[in-house]
């Protein structure tokens, strides 16, 4: 039992390198899964997380924030203080 295989680890350098490529759709799952030596299930799966992610980058509004109004008690008397 001590020569079982471990799992191998991706970074998600890798990960994102291969899922990327995927989406150019270049070549084929087959062909990108043999040149990185990864199972081609995996690669469409890193693929589609990708494709299901790509929103959450466009969700966070963009520009000049606007000055939040606090309620903190030490910079409203501090504000009293100066004015």
């Amino acid at each position: 039992m001590s020569d079982a295989k471990k799992r191998k680890v991706y970074t998600a350098a890798f990960k994102a390198k291969v899922g990327l490529e995927a989406l150019s759709e270049k070549r084929t799952l087959n062909e990108i899964a043999q040149s990185y030596a990864v199972h081609p299930v995996q690669v469409s799966q890193w693929k589609r997380e990708i494709v299901e992610g790509i929103p959450a980058l466009f969700e966070t509004r963009r520009g000049p924030k606007k000055p939040e109004e606090s309620t903190d008690p030490e910079r409203l008397y501090s504000e009293i203080g100066r004015l």
